[in-house]
C-alpha cells in the first residue's frame, strides 16, 4: 500500500505539493479527508485529479491500479455512515479487491441485512460500518464465518459520545472474529480487509 495523505488540517497547496512529489516519483497519489473546498483548489492545480465527494478522497494516478480480485463486502448501517463506508470501499478497491457495497442495512430494520446475507457471506473479509450503539457488526458476525473489520462512526445522538458508544459496543461484541478500528477510520478498515483478501486470493 503506497503512502496515503491525510488531508484534514492541510492546506490545498500542501496537499498539491505532496501529491506532485508522489507522481514525480512514479507513484499514484491518494489523499483522504478532503473537503469540497480543498478539492476545488487541488483540481485546479492538478487537472488529472479525481475527487470522490462521498468518500472525501482525491486521487491522481500515474500508474495502473492492481487488478481487482477476490471479494470484500462493505456494509453500513445507514446513509449517515456513507462517507466512512465509501472511504473503506474505495481504499479496498485501490488495493486490488473487488468490493460489493451493501448500504443502509442497519439493525433498526433487521430484515434489510437478513435479506442480503447471500451477497456478503462468500466475501473474504467484511467491513461493517455503524454509528449509534454499533450493533451491526455483532449481528453480521452471527450470520457469517468470515473475518469482520468493524468501524464505528461518530454518527449518533448525544449519548453516543461522538462514536465512543459504538466503539465500545464493537470492542465488547460477543460475535467471534470481529476486529475493530478507530472511530471513523474507514481507510484503516479498507486496508485491513484488502490485505486479508489479498492473502486469500493470491495463488
Amino acid at each position: 500500500m503506497p503512502e496515503v495523505i491525510y488531508g484534514a488540517g492541510k492546506t490545498p497547496e500542501q496537499i498539491v505539493s505532496i501529491m506532485r512529489a508522489f507522481n514525480d516519483a512514479g507513484q499514484n497519489a491518494f489523499a483522504t479527508r478532503i473537503t469540497p473546498e480543498q478539492a476545488v483548489s487541488i483540481c485546479a492545480e492538478m487537472p488529472a485529479a479525481v475527487y470522490s465527494k462521498d468518500a472525501r478522497i482525491i486521487t491522481c494516478d500515474v500508474v495502473p491500479l492492481p487488478e481487482q480480485i477476490g471479494k470484500v463486502a462493505v456494509l453500513c448501517a445507514g446513509t449517515s455512515d456513507l462517507s466512512v463506508a465509501e472511504e473503506a470501499s474505495i481504499t479496498a478497491e485501490r488495493m486490488g479487491a473487488k468490493v460489493v457495497r451493501l448500504y443502509d442495512v442497519g439493525v433498526s430494520g433487521i430484515h434489510r441485512v437478513m435479506s442480503r446475507v447471500e451477497l456478503f457471506a462468500d466475501s473474504n473479509a467484511i467491513v461493517v460500518v455503524a454509528g449509534m450503539e454499533g450493533a451491526l457488526p455483532s449481528v453480521v458476525g452471527g450470520l457469517t464465518d468470515k473475518p469482520i473489520i468493524a468501524c464505528p462512526t461518530s454518527i449518533g445522538y448525544g449519548a453516543s459520545f461522538g462514536g465512543v458508544a459504538a466503539l465500545l459496543g464493537m470492542l465488547n461484541s460477543c460475535a467471534s472474529g470481529v476486529t475493530v478500528v478507530n472511530i471513523d477510520n474507514g481507510f484503516g478498515a479498507g486496508v485491513a480487509a484488502a490485505l486479508i483478501n489479498r492473502l486469500v486470493s493470491t495463488p
